[in-house]
Formats: structure tokens, sequence, C-alpha cells
């Protein structure tokens, strides 16, 4: 992967500072998951961004830290057997 030097406003570096630190990413981790956010949200208009954000933060856990997905049904159905 390469890298690009960009300039951005000084605030902006300050917010994404305080927000990488509580998400445990690199500023430049935190700026790159804005603009992926962001990006996604005007190709989905009609989602909401939180919604967004959480499923790229999903679909950045390693598969080992997952936990598989039971439908209610099922687990009710295991329950009365």
């Amino acid at each position: 992967m390469t890298t690009v030097s960009v300039r951005i406003d000084e605030t902006l570096v300050k917010q994404a500072r305080a927000a990488a630190s509580a998400e445990y990413r690199t500023v430049q981790g935190q700026v790159e998951f804005w603009a992926k956010v962001g990006r996604a949200a005007l190709d989905n208009p009609d989602l909401p961004a939180s919604f967004i954000a959480e499923s790229l933060m999903s679909l950045a856990e390693p598969r080992g830290d997952a936990t598989p997905f039971v439908p209610r049904s099922a687990a009710a159905h295991k329950r009365r057997a």
C-alpha cells in the first residue's frame, strides 16, 4: 500500500486524535475510517451513518473473534428440545 501526504485542518486532526484514542486507532487510521464511512454514506443515503460505521467495524474484526449469528427462533427451538 502506498501513502500520500495531505493537508488537513488542525481542528480536524485534533478531533481525529481524540477519536482515535477512544477507538484504539492511529490518527491516520481514524481519518481513513471517517473517509470510508463518509464514502459509504454517500453511496447509501438511505442507511444511517451509525449503521455504516458499525458494519465497517464488524468487517474489520478478525473472523476468530466473531460471534456466530443465531436467530432468536433457532435459539428458542433449541431450548424447547
